[in-house]
């Protein structure tokens, strides 16, 4: 039996004037069995992991680091994209698939049973290695297998995987991550465990069904291993200082060193694969084709703006909606619901018409539509708002991801099918991995001074303040967890003060209260005295003892009363109550805490503007690495919060707003060659024919 590696030697035949085709329909369904097992698998993976990131990074204490653990599987997955498309072209498709799938569920395995977030990143960028292969080769073996037209009479089928599996990811993600423990295990961590039957589902499907008809090859096939080396020397440092120049410093010695070092990894792959002409992972003769170049410009532009803006999206309707894992999930319909119906409708019409040139265009559009209207959240805004931004936003991306590819892989000769998928795959991944990596780098960076910012604002401080010192509010149990994070640390030293200074008033007041006591009593005492000794009722030389007795007794009592009238005194002026031998504020009388609000707000205002001013200068604030406290609490104490996230948010929106608008105006360039009428292996049959192994034959090199 011959294999995608075999020696063919064989003189070259003229094709036959009447083509059969060499798969039939039953064939190419078992193929896309097998597919489908393989996408399902990927996507679920992805959609399970995205709703429990949030449990995931509060529980492992490093939610500011969750972007190391998403760009880590993205770096992997998106330096592996090529080299399986080429590695496919030479050894054939089937065997990398499975290799594929085999690490996949290696990767998921050791992800389970991580216990920090950077060994969870480092055990998500080997289970990358192998969703490379679940990324790259679908696309190509589609393209094999399926005249372009034809494809959208099978996409449907596709769809329907990744619809179901957008779904029901969320939703087993959300019980997974709700779920304190599942077999003595934790819950999240069965986000992972779950790849393991799934994975070995699909290693079965394919293995039984993933069969096609195999392309004789010529001695010697050249492997571009440097080409993959420089590929990872330009990209991991420059992704590595995207998600460290915010504490490292942009212009620190280790991220100029990263950008050396990327920038020779770059030119490096450049010289490299111009060396290694049609072996090169990424044959540079590609770009020679206009439709290919703007084709790839295109992808990683919505790949940027795409991956990084949806990654925000389930943390929105966690920590700002209050939605739980599970809730969150199913909040994700609506962009799913336009992606489909934009993807089933553009397919639909493209195989009527053969025309899809409009796509990109409307693609690029409603994306761009979809981005403004996020741009417009605020912390006030209606679900229902945000729901149909993401119902356009899908609409938009539904239109762009199949003409995109179409486009790429009728811009080369069938033989580069792979190569062509995967490049334009990999270029889609590196605008993903890098738009989510500036993305969470630039919301989390940017979140200590937006927290500040929007605690600054009176209103929000008032409310704050007047909860974090009402005792009905503070004390209840939900509200701990924010109370200690934030809101302990300002208020415990503004009462302590408060108390300082009231006691400093009573202790002043009753100096004085004494005095001016004494001097009356004494007054009054010797007046009477001397009234008696006047009278004949004393003696004179007994005056002095019996003033002194007297101004004794009744010193006690007009210093008690003194000491009264100064606390209702102290009490009054400071708006704060009588308690016992003491003046203090009543927290929990509203009036006397409004009054203490409004006196303390504007010199708390004059502090955080400085702490403020101090963040955003230096790029520094609390890292924000659990927001598990924000669960349950007090919806004033946790609006500051809140309003900051979002700030953060809308400044992301606005990036991938900017960067699809100028997609939009490329699609206006984009001219796209016809679609082919035959399947790409089809026409290296019909080209070559076959040989008696029927295997598909080749020209010699």
């Amino acid at each position: 039996m011959a294999t995608a590696t075999d020696t063919v030697t064989t003189v070259e035949a003229p094709a036959p004037l009447a083509a059969k085709p060499i798969m039939t329909h039953k064939q190419i369904m078992l193929v896309i069995y097998g597919l489908m097992s393989g996408m399902f698998l990927s996507s679920l993976a992805q959609t399970v992991f995205g709703t429990a990131i949030r449990t995931i990074g509060d529980d492992l204490h490093g939610l500011d680091q969750q972007a190391w653990v998403t760009t880590a599987f993205l770096i992997t997955s998106t330096i592996a994209v090529p080299i399986y498309g080429k590695l496919s072209d030479i050894f054939g498709r089937r065997p990398l698939f499975i290799l594929g799938i085999v690490i996949f569920i290696l990767g998921s395995t050791l992800s389970a049973f991580s216990t920090s977030m950077m060994m969870l990143a480092a055990f998500r960028a080997f289970q990358g290695i192998g969703a490379g292969a679940l990324m790259a080769l679908p696309l190509a073996i589609m393209g094999d297998i399926l005249a372009p037209r034809e494809r959208a009479k099978y996409q449907g089928y596709f769809f329907a995987v990744f619809g179901i599996a957008t779904v029901i990811g969320p939703l087993v993600g959300g019980l997974f991550a709700g779920a304190k423990e599942i077999l003595w295990i934790d819950g999240w961590r069965w986000t992972f465990l779950i790849n393991i039957p799934l994975g070995l589902f699909a290693l079965f499907m394919v293995i039984t069904f993933l069969h096609l008809p195999k392309v004789g090859k010529h001695h010697g096939p050249r492997i571009d291993w440097w080409g993959a080396t420089a590929v990872i020397v330009a990209l991991v440092p420059l992704l590595i200082v995207v998600e460290q120049g915010r504490a490292w410093g942009w212009d620190s010695v280790a991220s100029i060193a990263c950008y050396v070092i990327g920038g020779i990894g770059l030119v490096a792959f450049i010289v490299i694969e111009a060396l290694m002409k049609d072996d090169a992972i990424i044959p540079l003769k590609l770009f020679r084709s206009g439709t290919f170049s703007m084709a790839t410009v295109l992808g990683f532009l919505v790949g940027f703006a795409m991956f990084g803006a949806m990654m925000t999206i389930p943390l929105y309707m966690q920590i700002v909606v209050g939605m739980n894992p599970t809730e969150s999930g199913l909040s994700m319909l609506p962009l799913i619901v336009g992606l489909m119906i934009a993807s089933l409708a553009s397919g639909q019409l493209t195989a009527r018409t053969g025309k899809y040139r409009i796509f990109p265009v409307l693609g690029t559009l409603f994306t761009a539509v979809g981005f403004f209207s996020l741009t417009l959240i605020r912390y006030e805004t209606p679900l229902w708002q945000i729901f149909v931004g993401m119902f356009v936003l899908g609409l938009g991306l539904g239109q762009l991801m199949q003409p995109l590819t179409l486009a790429s892989q009728n811009s080369v000769d069938p033989h580069e099918m792979g190569v062509a998928s995967s490049a334009a795959t990999f270029f889609r991944q590196i605008g993903g991995t890098l738009g989510t990596a500036v993305m969470l780098s630039v919301l989390f960076s940017m979140l200590p001074a937006n927290i500040l910012h929007a605690t600054e604002d009176k209103a929000n401080l008032s409310a704050a303040l007047d909860a974090a010192l009402d005792p009905a509010t503070s004390s209840k149990a939900e509200n701990a967890a924010i109370m200690k994070q934030q809101w302990s640390a300002i208020v415990d030293p503004l009462t302590e003060n408060i108390q300082a200074q009231l006691d400093k008033g009573v202790a002043e007041g009753d100096t004085k209260a004494k005095a001016a006591a004494g001097d009356a009593v004494t007054s009054a005492v010797t007046a009477g005295v001397n009234q008696a000794v006047a009278a004949g009722q004393l003696p004179a030389e007994a005056a002095p003892a019996v003033i002194a007795q007297k101004v004794a007794e009744a010193t006690p009592a007009a210093e008690a009363a003194a000491h009264q009238k100064v606390l209702t005194a102290v009490a009054e002026k400071a708006h704060a109550s009588v308690q016992g031998d003491t003046v203090a504020v009543d927290w929990a009388d509203h009036d006397q805490r409004t009054y203490w609000v409004d006196q303390l707000v504007p010199t708390l205002q004059d502090e955080i503007k400085k702490k403020e001013n101090d963040a955003s200068g230096s790029g520094s604030g609390t890292a924000v690495n659990d927001t598990s406290f924000l669960t349950g609490a007090d919806a004033a104490l946790s609006k500051p919060f809140m309003i900051g996230f979002i700030q953060g948010l809308v400044t992301l929106y606005w990036v991938g707003f900017g960067v699809i608008l100028l997609a939009f105006v490329l699609t206006w360039f984009f001219k796209v060659p016809p679609l082919r009428a035959r399947s790409a292996l089809q026409e290296q049959a019909d080209k070559a024919g076959m040989t008696e192994t029927g295997s598909i034959r080749t020209h010699k090199a």
